[in-house]
C-alpha cells in the first residue's frame, strides 16, 4: 500500500468514527439551565468582520455567564482575539480557502472534541465553516441555512437576507431562536493594555509632543481604495501641522506606504503583524482608514477614526462604533451604491472625487477632540 493509500484510508476510517460519534451526540439531551460547557464561535476571518465577531462574545457572556466562550481564528487573527474581553480561549487553524481539506478538517474536528464544546455559533453560512464543528459532534451547531447545510447544522436559523448588515445576522445567532433584536447590539471592544502601548511608542522613538495619526490606504477591494495619490497629499498636510504619521497595513500594501511615505518623514509600517497595527492604532491620536478591516479595529480600540467611503455607504457598512468622521463624496453619484470590490464603470468617482482637504478638516476636529476629550473604548 502506497504512503498516499494508507494516508486516504486513515482519513476514511478517522472520518468514520467522527462521524458515529457525531451521530451519538447529536441526540444527546441538552439543558440549557444547567450546562456549564464551553462555547465555540467560528466567525468569519476576514479583519473587519472578525471584529465584528466581539459583539456575538458579549451576547453570549451576558446570556450564559458561566459559561466560557472561545473563538476559531487564522493566523492573521488571533492577535485580536488576544484584545477582546470575554474570550477564554483562541483556537488558531488555517484552513485553505479553496477547497475542503478533509485531512484538516478531521485534526481540527479532533481538536474541537477535545475541548468538550455543548454548542458553536457557525456565523459564516459556508458548507465548509460547518464540517469540523459537525464531525467534532458538538451537540447544538447554530448557524444560518447557508449552502444546504441541514446536516452540518441542527439549530438551523432562516432570514439572514432580510437581515441589513453583518453583525445584524452574526448577532442574531447569539440570541434564541425567533427572538427580537434588541435596539442596539452591544459595540465591540479591543483593549489593549496601557504598559503595551508605551512600550510600542519606546520601540518605535514616538514623541510624546506630537500627536500620532495612523493611515491605512489598504483594503481588499480595489474599489474601496482612496488613491495614494490623495492620502499622499493629506500625509504631508498633517506632518506640516507637526503630527507624526505612520502608514498601516499588510504586506500587499507596501507599495502604496512607500507611494505615500516618498521622500517625507512619514514612517511605513506595513507588513505581517497585525498585532504591531493594533498598538500603533491604540497609540495614535486618530486614524484615517478605507472602508476595511483596520477601520474597525481603530474604531473598537476607542481610537478617533475617520472612515473613507466609496461603492459602499457608511450607513451599512461603518463600524458598530461611532467614527469620528464617516467621509462619502458630496454630490449624488447615480452609481453609488454600487456594494462592488472593482469599479464596474472604471472611473472610481465615488472616492477620487473625495478631496484630501475634506478628510483633513475632519482629521483636523478629531484631533481636537481628541485633546480635550478622554478616549472611550466600546
Amino acid at each position: 500500500m502506497t504512503g498516499l493509500s494508507r494516508q486516504r484510508t486513515t482519513n476514511e476510517m478517522n472520518f468514520s468514527s467522527l462521524f458515529k460519534m457525531n451521530q451519538d451526540s447529536y441526540f444527546s439531551p441538552d439543558d440549557p439551565g444547567a450546562d456549564k460547557r464551553p462555547i465555540l464561535i467560528v466567525p468569519y476571518m476576514w479583519v473587519g468582520e472578525f471584529v465584528r465577531g466581539h459583539s456575538v462574545v458579549t451576547l453570549l457572556r451576558e446570556r450564559f455567564p458561566d459559561r466560557p466562550v472561545d473563538m476559531l481564528a487564522t493566523k492573521l487573527c488571533a492577535p485580536l482575539a488576544g484584545y477582546m474581553p470575554g474570550i477564554r480561549k483562541t483556537l488558531v487553524a488555517d484552513l485553505p480557502r479553496g477547497h475542503i481539506a478533509l485531512a484538516q478538517q478531521l485534526v481540527l474536528a479532533r481538536r474541537l472534541r477535545r475541548e468538550g464544546y455543548g454548542d458553536v455559533l457557525v456565523l459564516p453560512r459556508t458548507w465548509k465553516s460547518a464540517l469540523a464543528p459537525f464531525l467534532a459532534g458538538i451537540p447544538r451547531r447554530t448557524g444560518f441555512f447557508g449552502e444546504g447545510r441541514l446536516l452540518l447544522i441542527n439549530d438551523l436559523r432562516f432570514g439572514e437576507r432580510q437581515l441589513p448588515r453583518t453583525v445584524d445576522r452574526c448577532a442574531a445567532l447569539a440570541l434564541p431562536k425567533n427572538a427580537a433584536a434588541p435596539p442596539a447590539w452591544p459595540r465591540p471592544v479591543l483593549d489593549v493594555p496601557a504598559d503595551a502601548i508605551a512600550a510600542w511608542q519606546t520601540k518605535h522613538g514616538v514623541a510624546g509632543n506630537r500627536p500620532l495619526v495612523a493611515l491605512a490606504p489598504g483594503s481588499v477591494a480595489p474599489a474601496r481604495r482612496w488613491p495614494s495619490a490623495s492620502y499622499a497629499a493629506l500625509s504631508r498636510r498633517l506632518l506640516a501641522e507637526g503630527c507624526d504619521v505612520f502608514v498601516l497595513g499588510g504586506p500587499n500594501e507596501k507599495t502604496l506606504a512607500q507611494e505615500i511615505v516618498g521622500d517625507t518623514r512619514a514612517r511605513d509600517l506595513t507588513g505581517n503583524d497585525i498585532g504591531d497595527a493594533v498598538l500603533a492604532l491604540a497609540a495614535a491620536a486618530a486614524a484615517v482608514a478605507n472602508d476595511s478591516g483596520l477601520l474597525h479595529v481603530a474604531a473598537a480600540l476607542g481610537t478617533p477614526s475617520i472612515g473613507i467611503f466609496g461603492p459602499m455607504t457608511a450607513a451599512l457598512w461603518a463600524p458598530l462604533n461611532p467614527l469620528a468622521a464617516a467621509v462619502e463624496i458630496s454630490d449624488r453619484l447615480p452609481c453609488r451604491p454600487c456594494n462592488q470590490n472593482v469599479c464596474p464603470l472604471g472611473h472610481h468617482r465615488c472616492l477620487r472625487d473625495i478631496s484630501p482637504d475634506a478628510v483633513f478638516a475632519a482629521a483636523r476636529d478629531a484631533l481636537a477632540a481628541h485633546a480635550t476629550t478622554p478616549r472611550v473604548q466600546g
